[in-house]
Protein backbone atom coordinates (compact mmCIF):
# COMPACT_ATOMS: atom_id res chain seq x y z
CA UNK A 1 0.00 0.00 0.00
CA UNK A 2 1.12 3.55 -0.72
CA UNK A 3 2.76 5.56 2.03
CA UNK A 4 1.65 9.14 2.59
CA UNK A 5 4.36 11.82 2.61
CA UNK A 6 3.14 15.26 3.75
CA UNK A 7 5.24 18.37 3.50
CA UNK A 8 6.58 21.24 1.47
CA UNK A 9 9.24 23.95 1.32
CA UNK A 10 9.41 26.49 4.11
CA UNK A 11 11.64 29.27 5.36
CA UNK A 12 13.95 28.68 8.30
CA UNK A 13 11.45 30.56 10.47
CA UNK A 14 8.62 28.22 9.44
CA UNK A 15 6.66 30.02 6.71
CA UNK A 16 5.50 28.41 3.44
CA UNK A 17 4.50 31.74 1.89
CA UNK A 18 5.43 35.36 2.51
CA UNK A 19 3.05 38.14 3.63
CA UNK A 20 1.65 38.48 0.11
CA UNK A 21 1.26 34.74 -0.39
CA UNK A 22 4.36 34.45 -2.58
CA UNK A 23 6.66 31.43 -2.55
CA UNK A 24 9.40 32.55 -4.97
CA UNK A 25 12.00 33.06 -2.23
CA UNK A 26 11.51 29.44 -1.10
CA UNK A 27 12.23 27.96 -4.54
CA UNK A 28 15.65 26.70 -5.52
CA UNK A 29 16.76 25.76 -9.03
CA UNK A 30 18.95 22.95 -7.57
CA UNK A 31 15.76 21.16 -6.53
CA UNK A 32 14.04 21.64 -9.87
CA UNK A 33 13.27 19.09 -12.56
CA UNK A 34 16.41 17.35 -13.78
CA UNK A 35 18.25 17.16 -10.48
CA UNK A 36 18.91 13.72 -9.00
CA UNK A 37 16.81 14.67 -5.97
CA UNK A 38 13.81 15.70 -8.08
CA UNK A 39 14.16 12.67 -10.36
CA UNK A 40 14.00 10.42 -7.27
CA UNK A 41 10.99 12.34 -5.93
CA UNK A 42 9.13 12.04 -9.23
CA UNK A 43 9.92 8.33 -9.46
CA UNK A 44 8.60 7.60 -5.94
CA UNK A 45 5.36 9.60 -6.37
CA UNK A 46 2.20 7.84 -7.53
CA UNK A 47 -0.42 10.48 -6.62
CA UNK A 48 -0.63 13.98 -5.17
CA UNK A 49 -3.10 15.53 -2.72
CA UNK A 50 -3.18 19.32 -3.07
CA UNK A 51 -4.91 21.98 -1.07
CA UNK A 52 -7.15 24.34 -3.02
CA UNK A 53 -4.78 27.30 -2.49
CA UNK A 54 -1.80 25.30 -3.76
CA UNK A 55 -3.81 24.21 -6.80
CA UNK A 56 -4.83 27.81 -7.48
CA UNK A 57 -1.20 29.03 -7.50
CA UNK A 58 -1.01 28.11 -11.19
CA UNK A 59 -2.41 31.12 -13.05
CA UNK A 60 -3.80 28.75 -15.68
CA UNK A 61 -4.97 25.40 -14.28
CA UNK A 62 -4.37 23.81 -17.70
CA UNK A 63 -0.64 24.40 -17.04
CA UNK A 64 -0.47 21.27 -14.86
CA UNK A 65 -0.97 18.88 -17.80
CA UNK A 66 2.47 18.47 -19.30
CA UNK A 67 4.27 20.98 -17.04
CA UNK A 68 3.81 19.95 -13.40
CA UNK A 69 6.66 17.75 -12.24
CA UNK A 70 4.27 15.12 -10.89
CA UNK A 71 2.42 13.75 -13.91
CA UNK A 72 0.20 11.53 -11.77
CA UNK A 73 -3.40 11.62 -10.52
CA UNK A 74 -3.99 14.77 -8.44
CA UNK A 75 -6.66 15.03 -5.76
CA UNK A 76 -7.58 18.59 -4.75
CA UNK A 77 -9.25 19.06 -1.38
CA UNK A 78 -11.82 21.82 -1.77
CA UNK A 79 -15.29 22.96 -0.74
CA UNK A 80 -16.10 24.09 -4.29
CA UNK A 81 -14.83 22.30 -7.42
CA UNK A 82 -14.18 24.56 -10.42
CA UNK A 83 -16.97 24.97 -12.96
CA UNK A 84 -14.55 24.02 -15.75
CA UNK A 85 -12.19 21.11 -15.19
CA UNK A 86 -8.50 21.67 -16.05
CA UNK A 87 -6.74 19.90 -18.89
CA UNK A 88 -5.57 16.37 -18.27
CA UNK A 89 -3.44 13.81 -20.08
CA UNK A 90 -2.87 10.06 -19.99
CA UNK A 91 -0.97 10.34 -16.68
CA UNK A 92 -2.25 13.47 -14.97
CA UNK A 93 -5.89 13.60 -13.95
CA UNK A 94 -7.76 15.79 -11.47
CA UNK A 95 -10.29 14.75 -8.86
CA UNK A 96 -11.83 17.52 -6.75
CA UNK A 97 -12.61 16.03 -3.34
CA UNK A 98 -15.31 17.79 -1.34
CA UNK A 99 -15.66 15.36 1.56
CA UNK A 100 -12.38 15.97 3.36
CA UNK A 101 -8.75 14.98 3.68
CA UNK A 102 -9.45 11.35 4.68
CA UNK A 103 -11.40 10.75 1.48
CA UNK A 104 -8.72 12.46 -0.64
CA UNK A 105 -5.95 10.35 0.88
CA UNK A 106 -7.96 7.12 0.53
CA UNK A 107 -8.54 7.86 -3.17
CA UNK A 108 -4.92 8.92 -3.71
CA UNK A 109 -3.60 5.75 -2.04
CA UNK A 110 -5.71 3.63 -4.38
CA UNK A 111 -4.41 5.56 -7.40
CA UNK A 112 -0.75 5.49 -6.26
CA UNK A 113 -0.50 1.72 -5.93
CA UNK A 114 2.86 0.92 -4.36
CA UNK A 115 4.26 4.42 -4.89
CA UNK A 116 3.97 7.31 -2.43
CA UNK A 117 1.19 9.85 -2.06
CA UNK A 118 2.51 13.43 -1.71
CA UNK A 119 0.38 15.83 0.36
CA UNK A 120 1.19 19.46 -0.51
CA UNK A 121 -0.31 22.64 0.93
CA UNK A 122 -0.17 24.10 4.44
CA UNK A 123 -3.76 23.35 5.40
CA UNK A 124 -3.90 19.82 3.97
CA UNK A 125 -0.49 18.95 5.45
CA UNK A 126 -1.74 20.07 8.87
CA UNK A 127 -4.99 18.15 8.39
CA UNK A 128 -3.19 14.97 7.34
CA UNK A 129 -0.73 15.08 10.24
CA UNK A 130 -3.42 16.03 12.78
CA UNK A 131 -5.65 13.13 11.61
CA UNK A 132 -2.67 10.72 11.69
CA UNK A 133 -3.10 10.05 7.96
CA UNK A 134 0.50 10.98 7.09
CA UNK A 135 3.14 8.27 7.42
CA UNK A 136 6.04 10.68 6.89
CA UNK A 137 6.66 14.42 7.06
CA UNK A 138 9.06 15.86 4.45
CA UNK A 139 10.14 19.47 4.84
CA UNK A 140 12.57 21.43 2.68
CA UNK A 141 14.19 24.21 4.68
CA UNK A 142 15.14 27.18 2.50
CA UNK A 143 17.99 29.36 3.81
CA UNK A 144 15.79 32.44 4.10
CA UNK A 145 13.91 34.23 6.87
CA UNK A 146 10.51 35.65 5.89
CA UNK A 147 9.59 37.15 9.27
CA UNK A 148 5.87 36.64 8.68
CA UNK A 149 3.51 34.88 6.32
CA UNK A 150 1.70 31.55 6.21
CA UNK A 151 3.14 29.15 8.81
CA UNK A 152 3.29 25.42 8.10
CA UNK A 153 2.97 24.33 11.70
CA UNK A 154 0.93 27.11 13.30
CA UNK A 155 -1.84 24.73 14.38
CA UNK A 156 -2.15 24.17 18.16
CA UNK A 157 -3.91 20.85 17.48
CA UNK A 158 -0.56 19.47 16.27
CA UNK A 159 0.65 19.52 19.88
CA UNK A 160 1.51 15.96 20.87
CA UNK A 161 2.40 14.69 17.39
CA UNK A 162 5.62 12.70 17.79
CA UNK A 163 8.18 12.45 15.00
CA UNK A 164 11.31 10.35 14.45
CA UNK A 165 13.95 11.64 12.05
CA UNK A 166 14.56 9.21 9.19
CA UNK A 167 16.63 11.34 6.85
CA UNK A 168 18.51 14.56 6.20
CA UNK A 169 19.71 15.50 2.73
CA UNK A 170 21.34 18.58 1.26
CA UNK A 171 19.71 19.66 -2.00
CA UNK A 172 21.81 22.58 -3.20
CA UNK A 173 21.46 25.27 -0.52
CA UNK A 174 18.22 23.68 0.77
CA UNK A 175 18.06 21.04 3.51
CA UNK A 176 15.48 18.27 3.30
CA UNK A 177 14.31 16.80 6.61
CA UNK A 178 12.30 13.59 6.65
CA UNK A 179 10.46 12.30 9.69
CA UNK A 180 8.25 9.30 10.41
CA UNK A 181 5.00 10.31 12.09
CA UNK A 182 4.61 8.06 15.14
Amino acid sequence: MATVHAGMSMSLDGFVADREGGTARLSDPAASTGSEWMTDLIRETGAVVLGRRSYAMAEDPDWYAGNYEFQVPIFVVTHRPPAVLPARNENLTFTFVTDGIASAITQARAAAGERAVKVIGASVVQQAVRARLADELHVLIAPVLLGAGLPLFGDPELDGVTLRRIGVREVGPVTELRFRVL
